[in-house]
């Protein structure tokens, strides 16, 4: 028989351990609920999620450009005359993510045929302008840009120019505003600093997928 403390104990054990499993759970649920509002089959649905899923773990390197770092400043003597230790050559490479990029690329062709052209059109150019405006380069960290805005505003214009088949604009305005005015506008302003720059990873880059999901869900 187990005391009152002992009994809290493990309850809290047991939820520190499922909550994790529980909000992953919910994650997936909730994709799999905006993928279903694209119109996907359930099977293709479950494809995708898969894909998106283990690719968000793969990077296709498109290129890469040599980038300067340097050594914690740190004042050497030599004959009395102070000098910073030597700079140190490495590479910076530009990435796509297949699950954060390369996914929502293919859905975005996927509902071109059911999306409106001019709304579509119009919605897109007015995110990546919104999306280029907000972000922001961060040496060491790359492009930033408040998460909930692109969506937001996306839906809002899907609303705006296509009230009667919002949920493609959303989507395909959500991810190009974000792929062409945070990401790809951005590309020539990065600073040289090392290391890997994917482009709908998680991290340096926001998740393309994240939100063309969010969209589809707010529209």
């Amino acid at each position: 028989m187990f005391f009152l403390p002992f009994s809290i104990i493990l309850l809290i054990i047991f939820l520190i351990i499922l909550l994790p499993l529980f909000l992953f759970l919910l994650q997936i649920e909730i994709i799999r609920i905006a993928l279903g509002k694209l119109g996907l089959p359930p099977f293709f649905a479950f494809v995708v999620l898969l894909a998106s899923l283990i690719g968000s773990g793969i990077n296709i390197p498109v290129y890469s450009k040599e980038a300067t770092i340097f050594q914690p400043h740190r004042e050497l003597f030599f004959l009395f005359q102070p000098f910073r230790l030597p700079e140190i050559e490495t590479k910076q490479i530009i990435a796509v993510n297949i699950g954060g990029c390369i996914i929502p690329l293919l859905l975005c062709i996927y509902l071109l045929p059911k999306a409106p052209l001019l709304p579509t059109l119009f919605a897109t150019i007015i995110s990546t302008l919104i999306c280029f405006k907000l972000s922001k380069i961060i040496p060491g960290i790359g492009v930033t840009i408040p998460a909930l805005i692109p969506p937001i505003a996306a839906v809002l214009l899907a609303f705006i120019f296509s009230p009667d088949n919002k949920i493609p604009v959303a989507y395909i305005s959500g991810v190009l505003g974000v792929l062409i005015g945070a990401d790809l506008l951005n590309l020539p302003n990065l600073p040289s600093y090392p290391g890997i720059m994917s482009i709908g990873g998680a991290g340096v880059y926001d998740g393309i997928f994240l939100v063309g999901i969010i969209s589809v869900l707010l529209a």
